[in-house]
């Protein structure tokens, strides 16, 4: 017997051949766990309406929300913005699960619009509205299919935003209230 270790033969097209076989196997085991995975529900969690109006309030912000929330639907975030800057801003998810934002903020339009709805949303009709707030409301929408509704009341800049459908956005312009009691609860 020689003194040397057992060696074996090493090639580049045998590196490659080793490669291409862990990556078949990868690639196997991801698709085998693809086609057996139930779906994914990924759903926000609800936050409680009433506390978030009141946290609004106490943070100076102006808080402006649809009430009552429609059926089926849910309040899923919101923010006060900044104790130098307060501003309104309530996310919902309808029954099929699509988004409306809320905002409400004493900021320049093109700034809001470009932070929540489009780079560059193409200008729609201005459309009359009724509700608490009833008035004239300027409409967007963009190339995704996300469209919004807004106007100043005061000095802040008021828009209802998403990619919920247009009617949507409408039915929660219409039931929108700047009142300070708590919301009705859902139905």
């Amino acid at each position: 017997m020689s003194g040397q270790a057992g060696r074996y033969q090493r090639s580049m097209s045998g590196l490659f051949g080793a490669l291409l076989v862990s990556l078949l196997v990868i690639g196997g085991y991801v698709g085998f766990r693809a086609l057996n995975r139930d779906e994914l529900d990924v759903r926000p969690e609800p936050i409680e309406l009433a506390e978030a109006v009141t946290v609004g309030e106490q943070a100076g912000a102006r808080p402006t929300y649809p009430d009552p929330l429609p059926k089926g639907w849910t309040a899923t975030s919101f923010d006060t913005g900044s104790p130098d800057a307060p501003a309104w801003g309530l996310g919902l998810n309808t029954r099929e699960g699509a988004y409306v934002g809320v905002r409400r903020e004493d900021a320049e339009l093109d700034q809001l619009l470009e932070t929540y709805v489009d780079k560059a949303p193409e200008e729609g009709r201005t459309v009359r509205l009724g509700g608490e707030l009833a008035g004239r409301w300027q409409t967007w929408t963009d190339a995704g299919g996300d469209s919004a509704y807004g106007r100043k009341v005061g000095q802040d800049w008021l828009l209802v935003y998403g990619s919920a459908p247009s009617r949507d956005l409408r039915r929660v312009v219409e039931s929108l209230t700047e009142k300070v009691t708590p919301p009705t609860p859902a139905p």
